[in-house]
């Protein structure tokens, strides 16, 4: 099912409303869909690249307006909705003894899930269930899109195809590394 569904987002890349499709992609894999938008996004940015900033800029507003439904989720709907998503995916165990640190480090698992390819529909959700301040999710969020989604349009508008392997096999420890100098820097103009 997993292929089916890949093969099918590629599929995508060159309909007349890729965009659209991409919006809808972003939308949903903020709080359900299992594929990330960087699927999409990677071959209509190369058929593409004067649209990469358009391209990225879809998938940034789309996946945070995804990612306040998967806030929702958890907030209302846990237990009949979320529980199950997280479940699927692997992480239910785990739910009980996250919760009581999740806010106390929410900024940094909703900046490092929405820059790394780590599930972000899993910290969506848990923010909402754990209580996050709205404002704090939304606004690390955006941030933490913004990266990632526009990094990806950068690397391909300058070098085109040969970055993709790059990207694709490297992007997520780039942007650990990232996430890792981001917290590095922070803690150092704290103490100094």
């Amino acid at each position: 099912m997993l292929r089916a569904l890949y093969d099918w987002t590629i599929r995508m890349a060159d309909h007349p409303r890729a965009l659209w499709v991409l919006a809808v992609i972003s939308f949903a894999e903020s709080s359900v869909f299992p594929i990330p938008p960087d699927v999409l996004m990677i071959p209509m940015i190369l058929a593409r690249p004067s649209r990469a900033w358009l391209i990225a800029a879809v998938a940034l507003v789309s996946s945070v307006l995804g990612g306040m439904l998967g806030y929702a989720i958890g907030a209302f709907a846990y237990d009949s909705i979320g529980q199950p998503i997280l479940a699927a995916l692997g992480k239910g165990e785990a739910m009980d003894a996250f919760n009581t640190r999740f806010n106390d480090f929410g900024f940094w698992a909703v900046l490092t899930a929405g820059v790394t390819p780590f599930p972000y529909k899993v910290i969506t959700i848990m923010s909402g269930w754990t209580g996050m301040p709205l404002g704090t999710f939304v606004a690390t969020s955006i941030l933490a899109r913004a990266v990632r989604f526009f990094l990806v349009a950068g690397l391909l508008w300058k070098f085109g195809a040969p970055i993709r392997d790059f990207i694709e096999r490297r992007l997520g420890l780039l942007t650990i590394v990232f996430v890792v100098l981001l917290f590095g820097g922070f803690l150092l103009t704290r103490y100094l």
